[in-house]
C-alpha cells in the first residue's frame, strides 16, 4: 500500500517538474519568470489575465505555438511552432497554474 502511496504522489509531481522542464528546454525563462516581468509578463501575470476563461488553457496553447504581439507590450514573442501540441498544452496549464 505503501508503494502505491509514493508512485501516486511521484505521478502527481511529475508534471510540475516536467513542465519547468520544458519551459528550460524551450528557453521560454528567457523572457518569462514566475513572479515579475521580464521581457515578456510574469506567468502570474498571465495566470490572472486568463482566470476564469473556459478555454483559457486552448487559448494559452495556441498563442504558445503561434507567437504574437501586442497583448504585453510592444515586444513580440516569437512563435513556438516547433513544440508539439502536447508539450504547448503543458506549458499552458502549468502557467495557469502560476508555474508552481
Amino acid at each position: 500500500m505503501k508503494v502505491l502511496i509514493i508512485a501516486a504522489a511521484v505521478l502527481a509531481a511529475t508534471p510540475v517538474f516536467a513542465s519547468k522542464e520544458l519551459a528550460t528546454k524551450n528557453a521560454c525563462l528567457a523572457c518569462h519568470a514566475t513572479d515579475k516581468k521580464l521581457v515578456g509578463p510574469s506567468y502570474q501575470d498571465v495566470s490572472k489575465k486568463y482566470a476564469g476563461q473556459k478555454d483559457a488553457e486552448a487559448t494559452l496553447a495556441k498563442s504558445i505555438k503561434a507567437g504574437g504581439s501586442g497583448k504585453w507590450g510592444p515586444v513580440p514573442m516569437p512563435a513556438q511552432a516547433a513544440l508539439s501540441d502536447a508539450d504547448a498544452k503543458t506549458l499552458a496549464a502549468w502557467v495557469l497554474a502560476g508555474a508552481k
